[in-house]
């Protein structure tokens, strides 16, 4: 079924894929908290489960379209900014005595303000280049090449998503040779997902098609991000 209007409808997936998008978004935000050194790659530990996020955006665009998709996106991003809220207003209230691990809470969930507004941005950017370009793509090709759609869209999306993150949070606190090599380990390592999770992002894709007995493409479609 291949759309260029939302009618309304209710979808069996739609909730449960939404659920696991900001479930990602959320634990790949506390995971960020820690710099790993695998071999000579250099990454913060939220890159392990980050780059699925892109992949259920992917998914959430190329089946429900990009409207759908913009909703699910502001929806992680108030959660994500609901964390970030909740953690600084707990670790700026007064431990209770005898509870000794204040500065330990502080250090890993006490985010700096540095830090979730570069989380926030690059998530917003990231995200959204991710989606426009996907959908656009899907148009152009005619719904071809998914393969092809997923991966570029990705290139751009994480790109951009981790050049921000990097600049607004560490810039001038990691050393530049530190950083540049933490942006091309996370970039090759967040792209690399996508690449072998691709014949994954085909099956489901194409299940959840068939379950949901819908294909969207974004013919006419306003992708103006603050539109909801």
């Amino acid at each position: 079924m291949q759309n260029s209007t939302i009618p309304t409808r209710t979808f069996r997936w739609l909730d449960l894929v939404t659920a696991a998008f900001v479930a990602v978004l959320l634990i790949s935000n506390i995971a960020s908290t820690k710099i790993l050194q695998l071999g000579p790659f250099s990454f913060d530990g939220g890159t392990i489960l980050f780059p699925l996020a892109y992949i259920f955006g992917d998914i959430l665009t190329e089946v429900y379209g990009y409207r759908r998709s913009r909703r699910v996106i502001w929806t992680g991003f108030f959660w994500i900014g609901a964390a970030a809220g909740i953690f600084a207003l707990v670790d700026a209230l007064p431990p209770a005595r005898g509870w000794e691990l204040q500065e330990s809470y502080h250090n890993i969930l006490g985010q700096a303000p540095r830090i979730v507004a570069g989380s926030l941005l690059a998530y917003f950017a990231g995200e959204f280049s991710n989606s426009t370009i996907l959908a656009r793509l899907k148009v152009v090709t005619q719904g071809r090449w998914l393969w092809l759609r997923t991966i570029s869209s990705t290139l751009v999306g994480e790109g951009v998503d981790t050049l921000i993150f990097l600049f607004v949070a560490f810039w001038g606190v990691l050393p530049p040779d530190l950083l540049t090599a933490v942006f091309i380990s996370n970039f090759i390592f967040k792209v690399g997902v996508e690449v072998c999770f691709t014949p994954l992002t085909y099956l489901v894709v194409n299940w959840l098609k068939r379950a949901e007995q819908e294909d969207f493409y974004d013919r006419g479609t306003k992708f103006n991000p603050f539109s909801l």
